[in-house]
């Protein structure tokens, strides 16, 4: 079932069948720079049952990218609830297939579920975070309209987090 649709491309739920797509992202050392380490099977497969848990905890959780033109897995995006700075906040998160890197695939989903947060979840805000380092990903924050909210440290780890408000609200 599609969730998000946009000009390129569908976001729909993981499913277990993802795992060997997925894989392609959450195991690349390049892709996964920006965490501790990249995930083995296991922690991919884990990856997948979290966000099953959250769609049925709170109707969101990261989604699997695809595009519409050949109907191929480029990898996931979407809104799940997050610690930030001691807040539980929702936060849009994304990681593409470096294959599909610099094509604008990711500011196009991250906008998509931005759109979603404040017309069907009816969300205030919504926030994104990353390492201090992790520049390409606060560019794509900003391209969608977010601003600097706070620093923080998380696992000893200097965090940036970038909000965006719901016009409507």
């Amino acid at each position: 079932m599609i969730v998000i649709e946009t000009e390129r491309l569908y976001l729909r739920e993981l499913v277990n069948d993802d795992l060997e797509s997925l894989e392609l992202v959450l195991s690349d050392p390049e892709s996964m720079q920006y965490y501790p380490e990249p995930f083995n099977r296991k922690q991919v497969e884990g990856w997948i049952q979290w966000n099953i848990e959250n769609y049925k905890k709170y109707s969101h959780g990261l989604w699997a990218v695809v595009l519409k033109e050949g109907n191929q897995f480029i990898g996931d995006c979407g809104i799940t609830m997050q610690n930030i700075d001691e807040e539980r906040l929702p936060e849009i998160g994304f990681h593409i297939i470096k294959d599909f890197w610099n094509k604008g695939y990711a500011t196009e989903v991250a906008r998509a579920c931005m759109e979603y947060a404040f017309t069907t979840l009816n969300s205030p805000a919504i926030y994104s975070y990353t390492t201090i380092d992790n520049i390409p990903s606060q560019k794509v924050a900003e391209k969608i309209g977010m601003k600097k909210y706070k620093e923080f440290d998380k696992n000893g780890v200097k965090q940036l987090a970038q909000v965006a408000y719901n016009p409507s609200v």
